[in-house]
């Protein structure tokens, strides 16, 4: 092996480690917010019984009815997922970045076009954890009482197989979810990151990176909601059982629209911030400083 195979080959390894590193640290932190979000998401409206009254209302009848351990439902898949897939996410957006570099276009396309490929790159990998995620997330019943993660995911394999309609269902509003926020959230990071100037005090330069991270991951969200409010609708349980309500990503935005009004698109998008944007200023952070980490010492 040529020492500059070996220099590309530590470089990706070190970039695939600190890139799990930050997912897996993401989700332990904002899971909680996650199974909230997807709670309010899966909701369709006033005349739905089960609807909760505010975001305080959920944590409570989530922490009486289902224990502690309720904000934790369907954490398992997202954790099998986070390595490969925050793996997925930093190693391809690096690999894209130096590949567009090639064609000589301004810093500011390059970051928003690697973060849309390694968006929809990452979307590919981690649906069909979220498949099993989503469904499990909308259970009510306590922890206890819940199927594990691998005999549910064995149910939907059995009952509706590995595609479109099975295990990857929701691929396309999967797609559009991760490429949305990804080109927005690589694009704005290091777009602003890299045009103010960097701080000698390493305190305050950690913290300018916190906030611009923060505000990455906020305006991220708020853009790519309606997807991630898509996704779930048509990963989650349908409103009558055996009837599909929801089958395609642009169809079930139309539907959502029409029968709830525009702002039922961006349901959930409270706890969706409250996750991902510190949840975002964390893995960019935590991956900077661990890849630095790497660097220096492997």
């Amino acid at each position: 092996m040529t020492v500059k195979s070996q220099s590309l080959l530590r470089e990706a390894s070190h970039q695939t480690i600190a890139g799990g590193s930050a997912g897996l640290v993401e989700i332990c932190l904002m899971h909680p917010l996650d199974v909230v979000k997807t709670r309010f998401q899966i909701q369709r409206g006033k005349g739905d019984a089960t609807s909760y009254k505010s975001l305080g209302h959920c944590f409570r009848t989530i922490f009486q009815q289902e224990g502690i351990l309720g904000f934790y439902k369907g954490i398992l898949p997202p954790i099998l997922a986070e390595t490969p897939k925050r793996a997925v996410k930093f190693l391809t957006f690096e690999q894209y970045k130096k590949i567009l570099s090639y064609a000589s276009l301004p810093s500011a396309v390059i970051f928003t076009v690697a973060g849309l490929g390694s968006g929809l790159t990452e979307a590919v990998v981690v649906n069909p954890f979220e498949v099993v995620k989503v469904s499990l997330q909308a259970q009510r019943n306590s922890f206890s009482e819940q199927p594990s993660t691998f005999a549910y995911a064995r149910g939907i394999i059995r009952s509706q197989g590995f595609g479109l309609k099975g295990l990857n269902k929701g691929l396309t509003a999967t797609l559009g979810r991760h490429g949305v926020f990804n080109m927005i959230y690589f694009g704005f990071y290091f777009n602003v990151k890299n045009i103010i100037p960097v701080n000698e005090d390493p305190t305050m330069e950690f913290l300018k990176k916190f906030g611009i991270g923060l505000l990455s991951g906020t305006i991220a969200s708020c853009v790519n909601i309606p997807f991630d409010v898509a996704k779930s609708r048509i990963q989650g349980p349908q409103p009558k059982p055996g009837v599909i309500k929801y089958r395609t990503c642009f169809s079930t935005i139309k539907t959502i629209k029409r029968e709830e009004g525009f702002f039922a698109l961006y349901k959930g998008l409270v706890p969706k911030i409250m996750r991902l944007g510190p949840g975002g200023a964390v893995m960019l952070l935590v991956y900077e400083y661990a890849f630095a980490w790497l660097q220096e010492n492997f």
